[in-house]
């Protein structure tokens, strides 16, 4: 299948291990040869495409340029970030003109924040009948909308201006039917002093993809409803870090008003981009940052055209291959989850696994029941398997359950066991065999400490 590199990529990424020489009674001495390693870990990040690689090494070698400059090198560099911008709204269903290039999620997401804050502040101290009128209404404190189990960079900032005493914020629960925010619940929480929803595309633990094509359709109702009665629109954000790559994203069937792209999520480099609807015309943004006038003053600082490149490649890659990439994941994890029924029937829970609901064709959230099997000493007793016990960014938790498993209602001491396994481009059944045969013998050695 095209694209399909990530093995190799995986396997420099993590190396192979060498095992420790052992000491056999005769006094002679044996190598022990190294453990294949596996990585199922894609959902934390994704190795770089080779063409993406070749794209950032050409950008470094012909596009050394500033991109402000009128002479050629910074004239190339200047049409690679513009071809790359071009890729990106290609992905998504979007016009160039709408993407903002940024540092990764983190400050897509923060920026999100400050501008809907910002806009908030901008619309409550016009003068006039109107911004009477909003006044009496609002009140002097904005409110958000987002739900239990986004990412950090949501849920931190939103905690903070909270604490700041600077906004309101209503944490929206997940049902523990669907494992979704749904959106009856999110648009309970609006006010008449609501200025954001946000709502990511897909769970990054359990792979569940949230409705927000119907909470994107029934916010623009209600806004026609807001605006009838002189009450500012609501504007709508999803983090689609998880979902680009491995799904189809497209704005316009979105109907969001900001959406956030994260590089090494797709086989690219750690940057970001953020698209928002009608930049500065039907949408605001607020600059975070003030300097040289870059990306149109809204996220200013000389560009960084190698990554920028990256970026675009990878774009392009997921346009020209996403439905190939889909298909191949889709049926990796399912193999995958048949196997572990197969090999530890009754003890296993999937906890990504919710009737009804879509979730991301490579994620599978399980936990193996026993009293010894927390997930991160199965983990630790893995040979080959490289995974984790759930977010990245989560790993200061200790033994603690994930708060999104307990949210969507995972018992405590099931939540406890979890690991996430997510798979990739070129994750192969082979792969699957050995990772489910290295968990079976990791559990039979926990288990025989009993």
């Amino acid at each position: 299948m095209p694209g399909v590199t990530g093995m190799e990529a995986a396997a420099a990424l993590s190396g192979d291990t060498q095992r420790p020489l052992s000491g056999p009674p005769g006094g002679r001495e044996e190598e022990i040869l190294p453990e294949r390693q596996v990585y199922m870990d894609y959902n934390a990040t994704t190795p770089l495409e080779p063409d993406v690689i070749r794209a950032m090494t050409e950008a470094m070698r012909e596009a050394w340029g500033n991109p402000s400059s009128p002479y050629p090198a910074g004239r190339k560099a200047k049409d690679v970030i513009r071809a790359a911008r071009g890729s990106l709204a290609n992905m998504i269903g979007a016009t160039p003109q709408d993407i903002v290039f940024t540092s990764g999620g983190t400050e897509s997401n923060n920026l999100v924040i400050h501008s809907a804050l910002r806009h908030f502040h901008k619309v409550h101290s016009l003068k006039g009948d109107m911004a009477e009128c909003h006044r009496q209404a609002l009140g002097a404190m904005p409110h958000f909308v987002t739900c239990t189990v986004e990412h950090d960079s949501i849920r931190l900032p939103l905690e903070h201006l909270v604490e700041e005493q600077v906004a309101a914020v209503t944490f929206v629960p997940v049902s523990q039917v669907s494992g979704r925010a749904e959106v009856d619940d999110v648009l309970a929480a609006v006010r008449p002093a609501t200025c954001l929803v946000t709502v990511m595309l897909a769970n990054n633990e359990t792979g569940v993809v949230m409705p927000i094509p119907e909470l994107g359709r029934r916010l623009r109702a209600l806004n026609q409803q807001r605006a009838a009665s002189g009450l500012p629109a609501v504007l709508l954000h999803t983090d689609a870090a998880q979902a680009v790559g491995k799904r189809r994203v497209d704005v316009g069937e979105l109907g969001v008003d900001f959406l956030t792209i994260v590089g090494h999520k797709f086989y690219g480099p750690r940057i970001g981009a953020l698209y928002v609807r009608g930049l500065g015309v039907l949408t605001p943004l607020y600059p975070m940052l003030f300097g040289g006038g870059q990306e149109r003053s809204f996220r200013p600082g000389t560009e960084n055209t190698p990554m920028i490149a990256g970026l675009g490649k990878a774009a392009e890659l997921v346009t020209e291959n996403c439905e190939a990439y889909e298909a191949h994941m889709r049926d990796v994890r399912d193999y995958l989850e048949e196997r572990l029924a197969a090999e530890f029937d009754k003890k296993i829970h999937l906890n990504s696994l919710f009737p009804g609901t879509e979730r991301l064709p490579n994620t599978c959230n399980f936990s193996i029941r026993g009293p010894r099997l927390q997930g991160r000493l199965v983990l630790a007793q893995c040979r080959t398997l490289l995974a984790s016990v759930g977010a990245a960014c989560h790993t200061d938790h200790g033994d603690r359950p994930s708060p999104v498993l307990l949210g969507c209602g995972i018992p405590f001491d099931v939540a406890r066991n979890a690991l996430r396994l997510s798979v990739g481009r070129s994750t192969t059944r082979a792969e699957v065999d050995l990772v489910v045969q290295d968990l079976k013998q990791a559990v039979a050695r926990l288990e025989g400490q009993a």
